[in-house]
């Protein structure tokens, strides 16, 4: 299946497997369709995964699935990046050079923005890419279901243990580092950086991210795995 999708305000061309997608991606959403009516309020999902996983890219998928099908209900990609510290506060403790690392986030601030997501009708911050820095209330929540995605969402250190409780259904995506690195050196290459900067860059910053993930989340309700041509299986 080829399809268009919307991310970070973008157009994307991505493909999928008839198979993976009728095995395992359209019997999730009504398997977490089913649960929100359950609960009868709205659904909060963790979508956990190292870099190079695709997570945004699969979580807008599941949008454009749910949109398809009259029976499912809307589902809401709501990312994690917006959650970061503020530039000047990275700069203030030395840590603009580890963003994305877990101490860079604001976790307090996003446990008070998970807590709200059952009322009716909330907002969530956003991370602008060209500003660098997050913008407050950027998205209005408003979907029945909501898949909050980032990489340390399920990580198993303190601080970040309690968010768990605060979801009602979790999936993780592991996938091998070989792969991962290539992927992500990959990315940044297309973004303009020469092999050897995107090299440097991953052993600084993606690559330790990569291991720390894999290594260090919590078990989730449904683990996935990633092979070496970007298809998803139950793990």
């Amino acid at each position: 299946m080829n399809v268009t999708l919307i991310i970070n305000g973008l157009e994307t061309q991505a493909h999928f497997n008839d198979e993976e997608v009728d095995a395992l991606h359209k019997p999730l959403l009504k398997q977490l369709a089913e649960k929100q009516k359950q609960l009868s309020r709205r659904l909060v999902v963790f979508l956990a995964a190292p870099p190079g996983t695709g997570k945004s890219t699969l979580v807008a998928f599941w949008e454009y699935l749910s949109a398809q099908d009259s029976v499912l209900p809307a589902i809401q990609a709501l990312p994690m990046d917006g959650f970061h510290h503020y530039n000047d506060y990275l700069q203030a403790f030395n840590l603009r050079q580890h963003k994305g690392a877990p101490q860079t986030f604001n976790v307090p601030k996003l446990t008070d923005a998970l807590r709200d997501l059952h009322k009716p009708e909330n907002h969530w911050p956003q991370y602008d890419r060209n500003l660098h820095d997050p913008v407050e209330n950027a998205i209005t929540v408003t979907a029945p279901i909501v898949v909050v995605e980032g990489n340390w969402l399920l990580l198993n250190q303190p601080e970040w243990q309690s968010l768990r409780e605060l979801c009602d259904y979790s999936v993780f995506i592991s996938a091998a580092p070989d792969m991962l690195s290539e992927r992500l050196i990959g990315r940044k290459v297309r973004g303009g950086l020469t092999r050897e900067q995107a090299e440097a860059f991953f052993q600084a910053t993606d690559g330790p991210n990569v291991l720390r993930v894999l290594e260090n989340s919590q078990p989730a309700d449904m683990p996935l795995r990633m092979d070496d041509q970007g298809g998803y299986h139950r793990s």
